[in-house]
């Protein structure tokens, strides 16, 4: 069974309080997700490192329940 952005968001948010979450479902089958994590924990972090934070949030379920996950991750600073 798929996952919601909205139980992404949540799992996400358990782990990373101050992360501004932006969730996006790129095929509508609630399979293939984008996610844009920023937070100010990222800060001085190197990428491959934030992304595991996010990936440690989602607690094994890549690759399972949530088959795909574009993600893009940065500090508050590095916004475009």
């Amino acid at each position: 069974m798929p996952m919601s952005a909205s139980e992404i968001e949540a799992l996400i948010r358990a782990a990373i309080p101050d992360a501004h979450i932006e969730i996006t479902d790129l095929a509508g089958d609630g399979d293939h997700y984008a996610a844009r994590v920023t937070s100010e924990s990222f800060r001085g972090v190197p990428r491959v490192r934030q992304h595991q934070a996010v990936y440690a949030a989602l607690g094994g379920r890549m690759g399972g329940l949530l088959h795909a996950l574009q993600l893009t991750t940065a500090a508050p600073e590095d916004q475009a």
